[in-house]
Order: structure tokens, then C-alpha cells, then sequence
């Protein structure tokens, strides 16, 4: 299904009686069909809308537009190339110092050792991790080779902005040439973490010493004019304001724009369970619920939101599936960063319990590749799962 027509798809869905009965969610609609684009102050609004349950059946409608009932997955690994940093930022609880007694440094024979038990179930692996004091290009270039020489068929979706920005400085070589070795050595796609909130003032009191918002934008653009897909991020539910998180929205959207490599937005709530930021404002359940939904009204040039259930949980994740998110991540496996802030998700998941999560939302779950560009419908009983044929495109 072509992304190009959703408005005109939209305009033909039924109206909920929740949007139709709001004047102002009502005419979020009606901009969204004619131009396909909320302002400023109609992201700031929907998010002090009293009305959720209009703002998510709005946002629902959208999702429905683009993709129908199907919600996206994959057969993922994450793996964490080392917890290791230079950094110090306060809402993470994932980096220790070299001398910690649980610091660890993971070599290319490492991954391997990693992958090999489910290479035939996977179709990606998913590594970020902290900055190295040492590695330079060449330690990464190494893994991506060495993974890909093992095992061709599995797309490598590795590194955040400020680990390339670390790489590049480390390695004396410009964004540009770094990311063209890591690419030619097997990096396919860049998973979009470490965006924050892309306001300074923010980034300044949760993440001093990170890149800057315009960095973590020219970071992702290079990747794009490259030919690198690459995803997108937000961390809410720390200090910043109602209008940041607008902002934020707005800079990616802006982003997508100028070089429309931006496959998916993923929003995350703080965990702050094991991290150093007590004055966060944490968020609750509805707010993740209502920003899922925002995201997916104001970010009408990015195709996929993702209710990323590492962070969020499988249960509310499933609730997210109805108020616009279309992708849920994947089976993952292993995941360090976010178990490590307090998430209680579990890691032995199947990819038929992950089907039929899918499918209590009353959603048709689809297996995809990390590009999108490649589909296959699930389904799933308490006997396993049922694949059915291939679908062309979404």
C-alpha cells in the first residue's frame, strides 16, 4: 500500500463519534486530509486536549489511512557492543567507567558467539552501546565484516549519533568517511537512539557533553544522503516542557523534509529506577498513549510509529497499537540499555506470543525486514505459527 494517498484514504474512513463531536480534533482532521500537516500550536494543543480518547481515535484514523489494520514487526537481536562511555548523562543507567567491575568490551569473535545460537531465526541485529575510550573505526568495521562474512542474510542496524560523532573524532575522519567504511563494511541502517529531546536547554540539564540537537539532525541528513536509512527517537518524561516535546516533533519533521531517509519515530518514556535524574517528571501510562498519538498526527512525512514494547511493556505497547502506532519492534532476545533503567519487559518472548500480542489489539500482525520493504502476514495459535503469503509492499 503506497504511503503517497493516505489523506485521501482518510477522508474516506468513517468518522468516530469521539472526533466528529470535538470542533478542535475535528479540524485537525480536516487539515490533515487537505494539507496533511499540523502546526505548532495543534501539536501543543492536542497534548492538553481533555478529550484522550478523541486524540487517539484521530491518531488510529491516521494509522488505519496509511497502513490499514496491520501492525509491523521483526526477528531482531540486540546486542550492546560494550557499556563502556566517556559519558555521564544522567537518565542513563546503562554506562559504567572502564574500571567498573561489570564494564565489558565485546570483540567481533564475541558477536558471533552471540548470534550463532539464533542466526537462523533472525533477520537483524541491533547494537548500540557506550563510548569507547580506544575503538576507532577499524574495532567497528571489524564487527560488521566479521558478522556479515558469517552470516550474509542479517541486516546490521548498529550505532547512535554521538557513538558515529565519537567514532569520527576517535578516528580522525570525517562523519561522511566514516559512515561510507561502515557501511561498505556492513553497517545497512542506523536505529535513530540518543535524540533526547532536540532542544539545547534541555539536552544541557539531562545529557551534558552529548552531541547537540543540530548534531544528532547532520548526523542522520549524512546517513541519509548516503543511502542509509536510518530511524528516530524521543526521551520524554524528564524535564522538558509540553512545548519541547512539540519542538522536537517538529525539528524530525522538518528533517524529513529535506532528506527523507527517516523510516520510523520511536518515543520512549524515562525509566528511572537505576539513574541520576530525581527531579524527572516521569510519565504516565495515558501521556505515553497520548504521545504515541501526537507523534503519529504531527509526523506526517515519517511512515512508521513504533510502540517500542522494550520500553513501554507488551501491555501497553498492545494499547499504543490503537492510538497510531503500526510497528512493535521484535523479538529482541537480549536488550541491556533499557533493563538496566528499570524495565521489567520479558527478553524469552516468541515470535508466536509476539504475533498474537498483535493480534489481541485486533490488529493483522506482519513480519517485515528492517527497510520495510519486504512483508510476510503471521498467524498464530497456541500450536505455533501459520505464515501466509508473501504481501508486496505498505
Amino acid at each position: 500500500m503506497s504511503d503517497d494517498d493516505w489523506r485521501q484514504r482518510l477522508s474516506r474512513i468513517e468518522i468516530p463519534i469521539s472526533v466528529s463531536s470535538n470542533q478542535f480534533v475535528k479540524s485537525c482532521l480536516d487539515k490533515l486530509i487537505k494539507t496533511g500537516r499540523l502546526s505548532k500550536n495543534d501539536g501543543i494543543n492536542l497534548m492538553l486536549e481533555p478529550s484522550l480518547v478523541s486524540v487517539t481515535s484521530l491518531a488510529n484514523m491516521v494509522k488505519l489511512a496509511r497502513h490499514s489494520d496491520n501492525v509491523f514487526y521483526n526477528r531482531n537481536l540486540h546486542i550492546n557492543t560494550t557499556n563502556i562511555c566517556t559519558l555521564a548523562c544522567r537518565f542513563c543507567a546503562f554506562r559504567k567507567g572502564p574500571k567498573h567491575d561489570d564494564a565489558y568490551e565485546m570483540m567481533p569473535n564475541e558477536y558471533i558467539e552471540r548470534i550463532s545460537p539464533v542466526a537462523s531465526e533472525i533477520d537483524e541485529v541491533h547494537s548500540v552501546g557506550g563510548l569507547h575510550p580506544d575503538w576507532k573505526v577499524e574495532h567497528y568495521a571489524k564487527i560488521y565484516s566479521t558478522i556479515k562474512n558469517e552470516f550474509p542474510h542479517i541486516h546490521i542496524k548498529s550505532l547512535t549519533a554521538i557513538e558515529i560523532i565519537h567514532i569520527s573524532k576517535r578516528s580522525g575522519i570525517s562523519i561522511a568517511k566514516t559512515l561510507e567504511i561502515l557501511n561498505e563494511s556492513g553497517l545497512d541502517s542506523i536505529p535513530g537512539g540518543g535524540a533526547e529531546i532536540l532542544v539545547d536547554s534541555v539536552r544541557d540539564r539531562i545529557c551534558r557533553g552529548k552531541e547537540s540537537s543540530n548534531e544528532y539532525l547532520e548526523v542522520h541528513a549524512t546517513a541519509h544522503k548516503l543511502g542509509i536509512p536510518t530511524n528516530c527517537t524521543m526521551l520524554f518524561g524528564t524535564v522538558e516542557s509540553t512545548e519541547e516535546r512539540i519542538q522536537h516533533l517538529i525539528r524530525l519533521r522538518n528533517q524529513q523534509d529535506t532528506t527523507s531517509g527517516f523510516q520510523c519515530f520511536v518515543p520512549y518514556p524515562y525509566l528511572p529506577d537505576f539513574s541520576r535524574l530525581p527531579e524527572a517528571q516521569l510519565a504516565t501510562s495515558s501521556e505515553v498513549v497520548r504521545m504515541i498519538a501526537v507523534s503519529r498526527l504531527m509526523l506526517d512525512n515519517i511512515p512508521h510509529i513504533k510502540a517500542y514494547r522494550m520500553n513501554l511493556g507488551d501491555h501497553l505497547s498492545a494499547i499504543c497499537l490503537n492510538a497510531g502506532a503500526d510497528d512493535i519492534d521484535g523479538t529482541v532476545g537480549h536488550e541491556e540499555i533499557m533493563h538496566d533503567a528499570g524495565s521489567t519487559t520479558r527478553l524469552d518472548t516468541s515470535e508466536a506470543e509476539l504475533v498474537r500480542l498483535i493480534m489481541s489489539s485486533n490488529s493483522t500482525p506482519i513480519r517485515r525486514n528492517s527497510t520495510y520493504d519486504h512483508f510476510i502476514e503471521v498467524e498464530s495459535d497456541f500450536n505455533g505459527l501459520r505464515i501466509n503469503l508473501p504481501v508486496n509492499s505498505w
